[in-house]
């Protein structure tokens, strides 16, 4: 049976913050892939990306001021892809980076 999106929205830990924000991704093979990301939290995000993905690919994901951060691809859906963060963030670090991409 397929699960809807709203399974996934209810699913969550942590409530996602709102943010427009364009970023550079890495796939493990060395593929550069541009992301939009549009929504985050301290556990993982939701961009939108051009690039197709399989659930369980591995990328890393360039953040101001946190820098480099390993994402599971959870789930992909017509242009969307929500990434979880391995590790989450830590709280600290998380409000750091919220306020950078809202700034921009």
């Amino acid at each position: 049976m397929a699960t809807r999106a709203t399974d996934w929205t209810e699913a969550r830990e942590s409530p996602r913050d709102e943010v427009h924000f364009r970023t550079k991704a890495v796939r493990e093979d060395g593929d550069e892939l541009l992301l939009l990301i549009v929504n985050m939290s301290a556990g993982g995000l939701m961009a939108r990306c051009g690039a197709s993905f399989s659930i369980g690919e591995r990328i890393t994901i360039f953040l101001p001021n946190i820098g480099r951060v390993e994402a599971e691809t959870r789930w992909c859906l017509g242009g969307r892809v929500g990434f979880q963060f391995d590790p989450g963030l830590p709280l600290a670090d998380y409000l750091i980076l919220l306020a950078a991409v809202v700034r921009d």
